[in-house]
């Protein structure tokens, strides 16, 4: 497979560590590929569905205690403490090393260790980034297929090179207590141990392309953001792109996958899906911030998603997708999830691998009556996507018009505003916020900041990730303009306001029109917010005055938050840039004027 002396004598080092009775090459073959599924299949791991009504998909559970990302299990491990910052948990990377070999070793006895070289983004662009991940789980690899490059022409595109990422994963015993994803960006180097969750294990994923590739911007000039790209399609056949970044819960992947309203439609107007979770953004030789997804696939959320809500998604999983954590419907051997619809199967399997019975179903307790798990997931192939743009395979990526921060706030944030500059765009994305909207959370309402939708993904200090946003603005040379929208303000009986969903194409176009001066503009304290008459609401059952509201900028509430945001700056702790302490005072001075 390779000469290369870097990757065998870690390949070495790592099997005499975890004592595998084999070693298999994952060379990205559909003939290996579908050995694997069947081997999988034969063993349990994998169900095989209906392959006249699902074609090439199937279904995996993965054990009761692990079913999500674990936060508190994940490190960032930099030499000090203060590289990794306060947001991010912290071990001293000898200690951690010494820690998890112990649990590595031996821990692949009895299976087959898999060596599978990925590339994330197009192998041989300006953008790619490699990796090599050994894992003892073949639902990893099969994942892996799906959302990264893999085969032997990454192993070419590394070469003789020690320039790629070293991931290594096992299940190990599952164990709970002892689960532990780890990055060491200092040496391009991921551990993860005792998880089979693809957040936890799929290290192409958050890991590298968020944690690790944020590290390697900052060092080398370029950005890894949690940002959806997507183009929005002009009558007359151009196309605009844009990035936005929303915590979880606000519509990231609808968004991503928009469909237009009717009025829209009828026009030409098309959205075109580049990415719906990752963007990595560079300057182009023309002076603008080029973006491309380095990802391949979706790992989506299924619960929630049906033809109503999500049509392109829905449409992703039918072909080739592996199902986590769903609901199984024995009677046609396909799956069902809330949400999907109106007719859960009455003879079926639940999450956990136990006979389900939909009546007993309790959203109170939605973990033991459900039929899929909430967080249960698919992983579905990108070109399954009928709204992919024709640029998704584009090396040079897409030329960025404008970046968009998201929250959901009930009162406080208008529907969009725009910043006044890339420094004040900065700011914006580092008081990002969510009101926690189900009792389930915590108390309703209260508020979760995450800067620029990074908190958890940030693979060093947030303060100098803000730091470098803010070194970005000053090199590139024809920057984005920078916009916040807030589709979740609600009225006095807690009802949202604005339609959303395809709707929010309607803001889109205004923040569109403004990236290229078409149209105007008011100031106010917080920034630049449209016109209530610029908003089209052409076939909204909603007025201009409803608009009026949506866009009104209520000071006491932003004066109430600015005691949050200085808490949080202050978590973030003493590397908070200066520039960005002075953005927040100019702002309360703006709202006390």
């Amino acid at each position: 497979m390779t000469k290369n002396k870097y990757i065998l004598n870690w390949i070495d080092e790592m099997a005499a560590m975890t004592r595998p009775d084999r070693i298999v090459w994952i060379d990205g073959s559909d003939e290996q590929r579908d050995a694997l599924r069947a081997e999988a299949c034969s063993t349990g791991e994998m169900i095989k569905l209906n392959q006249e009504l699902l074609p090439g998909c199937y279904l995996h559970r993965t054990a009761i205690n692990d079913v999500a990302r674990v936060e508190g299990r994940t490190f960032i491990c930099t030499r000090t403490k203060e590289d990794a910052g306060n947001i991010n948990n912290w071990i001293e990377p000898g200690e951690c090393y010494a820690r998890l070999s112990k649990l590595f070793t031996g821990s692949m006895k009895g299976r087959t260790m898999y060596v599978i070289p990925y590339s994330m983004g197009i192998v041989g662009s300006d953008f790619a980034k490699y990796g090599i991940e050994l894992t003892d789980s073949i639902y990893v690899v099969l994942n892996m297929l799906i959302m990264t490059r893999v085969g032997n022409d990454v192993l070419d595109a590394i070469g003789d090179s020690a320039d790629y990422i070293k991931g290594l994963h096992s299940k190990a015993q599952l164990d709970e207590s002892n689960r532990y994803i780890v990055h060491f960006p200092e040496d391009n180097t991921i551990w993860s141990v005792n998880s089979g969750y693809g957040g936890n294990v799929l290290l192409g994923k958050k890991c590298f392309a968020l944690r690790i590739a944020s590290f390697l911007g900052r060092k080398e000039k370029w950005m890894a953001e949690h940002m959806l790209i997507l183009g929005v399609e002009f009558p007359n056949g151009e196309t605009k792109y844009v990035c936005a970044a929303f915590p979880s819960a606000c519509g990231k992947t609808n968004l991503a996958m928009l469909i237009p309203p009717e009025i829209y439609r009828k026009k030409g107007y098309k959205v075109w899906t580049v990415g719906d979770d990752i963007a990595w953004l560079r300057i182009g030789k023309d002076g603008r911030l080029w973006a491309m997804n380095p990802e391949n696939g979706f790992f989506g959320v299924a619960p929630g998603t049906n033809e109503k809500s999500n049509p392109n998604a829905l449409a992703t999983t039918k072909s080739g997708a592996i199902f986590t954590n769903v609901c199984h419907n024995l009677d046609n051997n396909t799956v069902w999830w809330e949400g999907l619809d109106n007719n859960p199967p009455k003879n079926a399997v639940n999450w956990k691998g136990e006979p389900w019975d939909y009546r007993k179903y309790d959203k109170a307790d939605k973990i033991n009556t459900s039929g899929a798990h909430p967080n249960s997931r698919f992983t579905a192939v990108a070109t399954n996507c009928p709204c992919l743009s024709k640029e998704f395979n584009n090396p040079a990526g897409v030329p960025i018009s404008a970046i968009i921060f998201g929250g959901r706030r009930a009162k406080t944030a208008p529907l969009v505003y725009q910043s006044t500059s890339w420094q004040n765009g900065t700011f914006v994305g580092s008081i990002m916020a969510s009101e926690t909207t189900a009792a389930a959370a915590g108390a309703i309402g209260v508020v979760r900041r995450d800067p620029m939708a990074m908190r958890p993904f940030v693979g060093y200090n947030m303060g100098d990730y803000w730091q470098h946003w803010l070194d970005m603005g000053k090199i590139i040379p024809h920057a984005p303009k920078i916009f916040h929208v807030n589709w979740f303000r609600t009225d006095d009986e807690g009802n949202f306001i604005w339609p959303g969903f395809g709707d929010n194409l309607r803001v889109l176009d205004w923040i569109l029109a403004r990236c290229e001066d078409r149209v105007d503009a008011v100031e106010t304290p917080i920034g630049f917010v449209p016109k209530p008459e610029d908003i089209n609401i052409e076939g909204l059952d909603i007025t201009v005055d409803t608009v009026r509201g949506l866009l009104s900028v209520d000071r006491q509430s932003w004066l109430d938050d600015i005691s949050n945001i200085r808490d949080f700056y202050a978590l973030v702790g003493d590397r908070v840039p200066a520039e960005l302490h002075k953005e927040l005072n100019q702002l309360e001075a703006r709202l006390k004027a």
